[in-house]
């Protein structure tokens, strides 16, 4: 139920964010590629999800073991944004200005969601 909640708000932000893209890209002259907005997303989004399966099945769990779930959920989280990030930067050599905005943007949007979702679950159930 919990991690129901959270794909669906996922889910409803990568929406906003690929329709405001869209339309940023469509109107105005901005040098941005949808795809790179639809691949970034989706890459951000993946991540997003890993991160919250390790949570709630931790939720199950018993108050130490909790605690782990969380620390690793968060640990792996940031770990694959920075593999991404150097794919992204590196590898793919996305390294123009919109590319950059764009990427720390969509970090910032999908971690804050998931800081605040695993902020307001801790509410009701402390480690």
């Amino acid at each position: 139920m919990i991690f129901r909640k959270f794909l669906t708000g996922l889910l409803l932000l990568c929406l906003l964010i690929i329709t405001g893209g869209y339309l940023l890209v469509r109107f105005f002259e901005i040098p941005l590629f949808f795809n790179d907005i639809i691949t970034l997303t989706a890459s951000f989004s993946a991540i997003g999800v890993i991160s919250g399966i390790i949570f709630t099945t931790g939720l199950k769990k018993g108050p130490e073991a909790r605690t782990m779930y969380l620390m690793v959920a968060s640990t792996l989280k940031l770990l694959l944004e920075m593999v991404l990030a150097l794919l992204w930067f590196l590898i793919v050599k996305k390294t123009y200005l919109a590319s950059v905005i764009l990427f720390f943007v969509l970090y910032l949007a999908i971690s804050l969601y998931s800081m605040f979702f695993i902020l307001n679950t801790l509410k009701s159930k402390p480690l």
